[in-house]
């Protein structure tokens, strides 16, 4: 666990340290205007959750056959790979055909909930669960300061480098230092054939989860693609702007790592439905007002305000998710729901792109104020209708 801990901590950092500046490499590669700029980093950020979203039912089709040790190897062995490639990109379209590859064979942090969930004894699988989401959350945390700090200094390839040897590290770690007791379950053909959602009693609330999983990733995301570009108009074109880029990214990761243990708490205690809909208000409350934003000091209160959201958003979705299936079908749902989280950072930063390249990027925030609205009404819809049903069997 502690090795798969670090494996999470090099793929969150070195993730982060690289796409925030993903705009603005993209800028060094040729003389574009703003509306081809934004619509080529909205490609980039986009195409590898796409990839992602294809490739990811049968990645895990194969780790049900192989084991997930394999899986963690093969993503990090080609995200080292790929990673160190993009910096070497000589133009746009290698770029996004690394990323689109990336995606393809990326995973690791699955994989890794995935064997830690398969291993651990039932009474401590909360705390193992817990203590991989510090390493994840933790690398995007340090990432894009890092990554900003590089970048200001030494130019924009230089943090896709250290992507590559953080997942050179992560692969070596978990090569030498993950052991997994594999045996592949023998499954009959009734359960083969069977539906993931047949024994779903609250259909409507966990497709609400999963719907919720994909808005919720189309919000947050939006902004990655014109984070930079925007920082560097609120600055006027004027310092270290990558830094400050870095900083703005890293505001959602500090306020998800203090406020996630309180929230999950908090969903013990009054229910998950409940921090739900804040978790979605409170989203609502902090995007509107970035359209107002003037300074970076503002933007990254409001990401702040964001990450804090995020924090009793996701976990809670999973939490549901779980609670309203039954065990045989959990990895199939979860699939399915990673699938829809991965559509879900292809529609935002493509449709933000959209927004920014047509109108400005101050708009991306109302389109996103939009998407929170949109999910929350899909939630409040679910519930209501599985209540009834609730109600009449009683």
């Amino acid at each position: 666990m502690y090795a798969l801990w670090i494996g999470n901590f090099a793929t969150g950092a070195g993730a982060s340290m690289s796409l925030p500046f993903l705009p603005l490499f993209i800028s060094t590669l040729g003389n574009f205007p703003k509306w081809e700029l934004t619509l080529y980093a909205g490609i980039a950020f986009s195409v590898t959750f796409l990839s992602q979203a294809i490739v990811s039912p049968l990645w895990g089709k194969m780790a049900d056959r192989t084991g997930r040790k394999p899986m963690l190897m093969r993503a990090a062995i080609v995200m080292t790979i790929t990673a160190t490639l993009t910096g070497l990109s000589p133009n746009v379209w290698v770029l996004i055909f690394l990323r689109l590859l990336q995606g393809a064979f990326s995973g690791y942090v699955n994989n890794a909930y995935a064997l830690v969930a398969s291993e651990v004894p039932i009474d401590q699988s909360g705390a193992a669960m817990g203590t991989l989401t510090t390493g994840n959350v933790g690398g995007q945390l340090i990432g894009p300061i890092i990554g900003g700090t590089i970048a200001g200094i030494f130019g924009y390839r230089i943090p896709f480098y250290m992507f590559g040897l953080f997942m050179l590290i992560a692969s070596l770690i978990t090569l030498f230092g993950v052991k997994e007791d594999f045996v592949p379950p023998v499954k009959s053909k009734n359960q083969k054939d069977q539906s993931a959602f047949a024994g779903v009693k609250q259909i409507h609330v966990v497709w609400a989860m999963i719907i919720s999983s994909m808005l919720i990733q189309a919000a947050t995301n939006s902004i990655n693609p014109i984070i930079s570009l925007f920082v560097k108009e609120l600055m006027h074109n004027s310092g270290n702007i990558a830094f400050a880029s870095g900083i703005v990214a890293a505001m959602p990761g500090i306020a998800t790592l203090i406020s996630a243990p309180r929230l999950g708490a908090l969903g013990d205690h009054i229910g998950p439905q409940k921090v739900l809909i804040a978790g979605l208000l409170l989203s609502g409350i902090a995007f509107l007002p970035m359209f107002f934003t003037t300074t970076v000091i503002m933007l990254c209160g409001l990401r702040f305000v964001v990450g804090i959201a995020d924090a009793a958003l996701l976990p809670v979705t999973q939490t549901v998710m779980t609670l309203d299936t039954p065990t045989e079908a959990i990895s199939r749902i979860f699939s399915y729901n990673q699938s829809f989280q991965a559509i879900g950072s292809v529609i935002g930063p493509m449709l933000a792109s959209a927004v920014a390249g047509i109108l400005d990027y101050r708009y991306v925030f109302l389109m996103t104020t939009v998407l929170v609205l949109i999910n929350l009404s899909v939630v409040l819809w679910a519930y209501r209708k599985d209540g009834v049903k609730l109600k009449l069997k009683h």
